[in-house]
């Protein structure tokens, strides 16, 4: 941790629209729009920031371009008639109030579009030349067409635009032609590759607005166990059109659908950091209706609850364990999928706000405190912020890329849902070998972060072999010395720990252990509600959320889950528990 005096940084919230076509798209809806109508629609709709994203080509841009320097070398011969100045002035001036920016949308194998987001000055032969590398064939670059038959795989583009400096965004994500795969007949495998994804800044969405865990951003929050990776949701008009069309509200007009950004300046450089960290409070649905509330990303976390990327702490005082339980978290964030923490708040949101009274001096307390206690070192992001008319603190957590992190030397904090605990021995181990991943990459050795995709369709067909997300499973059981020794299994991350106790059982696998022992030894005999071949043991509320005991039967063998949630099921499990189940 950096003990750095803090620069204030002033911040200003931009709107951005960065999925708009214009006449260089051959299905754009009305071809007699020029470049300038676009921009002044822009200007009218207050936008900040823009994109002119056309399929598969930078010709609209190109055209822009071309039209503005033929009326500067008219101006400049002094040829130019009057109409002309007053267009090139009016040029000038969108220009320098709105930024716009060079992008494609480029459509991948299966129909799957992706965005590409350049700068200003990135010379547009070069992002040609990508779309050449991507197999646009050349005789193509200046259609614009959405189909344009074989072209690159999803992840080859993610590398190619981000290589090439882009902003790499997917489109529509949760809907046709998106990487998310509604309604596709693949997911599994390929639809985590395809998310998860390092190369890949962000998700353009279109239920942005929506709240809820069934949302698209809800779905990819980084709580569910194969999509670790949060990621920075948007929204975007995709116009083809100035205004939307009345009688199909799917077709947007430009700035239809806009994201607000908060950044230090106007800028790509702005943006492009915005979406290569961690801290996902600076994207916002604009709001257009009046009287309509500002978004409160603090309050929408609380309404979330403690899950495994965060945690609410009340205060941080030393007495009592609280600050030390901070410390904790941090260190337990770290070594799973990063997170963040609140604190002056709890994670109930119909009770009062506490707040903390001297920000300033709890930042550098809390500064100090983890520079001194927690190692390796671990950089993370301290800020004061306001909800309910109180100061709160926010620290972001990033995902360590060298753990085990530990308090004091000794004491190694691991995630699981919404509960921080002592790692045990095999999920240590599991922390090593995340390192000695990252280090093999690092040497170009041949080590996989994903799933090949030729081996994807094999997982497809045999969904129902799959056993439930989230939960814990208990393998074995063997006595030593008169006590028993449990290995289970974390549904989470499908790590298999051995030697666990009731003693040393954190709190879920506790529970597991306790039921086990109670089950009756032949688990045909239980009573269980069935559907196909799996079935529901006991249902019971924690929280807000329904959590299930599940109990799966094949080849004349039993398998019973614990403690699995709602976001844990799918396939027959979500049909069973009266949810259709995201595979």
């Amino acid at each position: 941790m950096s003990n750095k005096k803090r620069k204030r940084t002033t911040r200003k919230w931009y709107a951005m629209d960065l999925h708009i076509h214009t006449p260089a798209s051959s299905d754009y809806q009305k071809g007699e729009v020029s470049y300038l109508d676009i921009l002044k629609h822009a200007e009218a709709r207050s936008l900040d920031v823009i994109s002119f994203t056309d399929h598969n080509t930078v010709s609209g841009y190109r055209a822009m371009q071309e039209e503005i320097d033929q009326l500067e070398l008219l101006k400049s011969l002094k040829r130019i008639l009057p109409e002309e100045e007053a267009r090139l002035e009016e040029y000038h001036r969108l220009l320098k109030k709105i930024l716009l920016l060079p992008g494609i949308e480029f459509t991948a194998t299966f129909g799957f579009h992706i965005i590409g987001i350049f700068p200003p000055e990135k010379p547009l032969r070069e992002i040609e030349h990508l779309l050449l590398k991507l197999n646009i064939p050349s005789d193509q670059l200046d259609v614009g067409s959405v189909t344009v038959g074989a072209s690159s795989d999803v992840l080859t583009a993610y590398q190619l635009i981000n290589q090439a400096g882009g902003i790499v965004i997917a489109a529509h994500a949760n809907s046709s032609n998106g990487i998310a795969m509604r309604g596709f007949p693949l997911g599994g495998q390929t639809k985590i590759a395809y998310t998860q994804d390092l190369n890949l800044h962000a998700l353009e969405v279109t239920d942005l607005e929506k709240r809820g865990k069934h949302t698209t951003a809800g779905f990819f929050s980084g709580t569910k166990p194969e999509y670790s990776r949060r990621m920075h949701c948007i929204q975007g008009s995709d116009a083809h059109r100035l205004d939307s069309d009345n009688t199909r509200k799917k077709h947007l007009g430009v700035g239809d659908r806009v994201t607000e950004v908060l950044l230090s300046e106007l800028s790509f450089q702005a943006l492009h950091d915005t979406f290569s960290r961690n801290d996902f409070a600076r994207t916002r649905p604009r709001r257009h209706k009046i009287g309509q509330v500002e978004f409160d990303f603090i309050r929408a976390a609380r309404e979330e609850g403690s899950n495994i990327i965060q945690e609410f702490h009340e205060n941080m005082t030393a007495r009592g364990g609280k600050l030390y339980a901070i410390i904790a978290d941090v260190v337990a964030l770290a070594n799973t999928n990063g997170g963040t923490l609140y604190i002056g708040l709890n994670n109930d949101p119909s009770t009062p706000i506490l707040g903390v009274s001297n920000p300033s001096n709890s930042i550098k307390q809390l500064e100090k405190e983890i520079s001194n206690r927690i190692s390796p070192p671990l950089t993370c992001t301290i800020e004061p912020h306001s909800t309910g008319g109180k100061n709160v603190i926010r620290v972001m957590v990033p995902r360590g890329e060298d753990p085990p992190y530990a308090v004091d030397d000794n004491k190694i904090y691991v995630r699981a849902e919404g509960e921080t605990g002592l790692a045990v021995r095999d999920e240590i181990v599991g922390l090593v070998k995340r390192v000695a991943i990252v280090e093999g990459v690092a040497e170009g050795q041949p080590i996989s972060l994903v799933p090949k995709l030729e081996d994807t369709h094999k997982v497809e067909k045999d969904k129902t072999a799959q056993h439930p997300r989230t939960g814990v499973e208990v393998v074995n059981v063997v006595e030593r010395n008169g006590v028993k020794y449990y290995t289970v299994m974390d549904l989470r991350n499908s790590n298999t720990v051995k030697n666990v106790t009731e003693k040393s059982a954190r709190r879920l696998w506790h529970y597991a252990i306790t039921n086990f022992s109670k089950l009756s030894p032949d688990v045909s005999k239980i009573k269980t509600e069935w559907k196909d071949d799996r079935g529901i043991i006991r249902k019971y509320k924690q929280g807000k959320r329904q959590v299930f005991d599940l109990v799966e039967r094949g080849g004349g063998k039993y398998r019973v889950y614990f403690g699995v949630t709602e976001d844990g099921v799918h396939g027959s499990g979500g049909r069973l528990v009266g949810l259709e189940g995201d595979d």
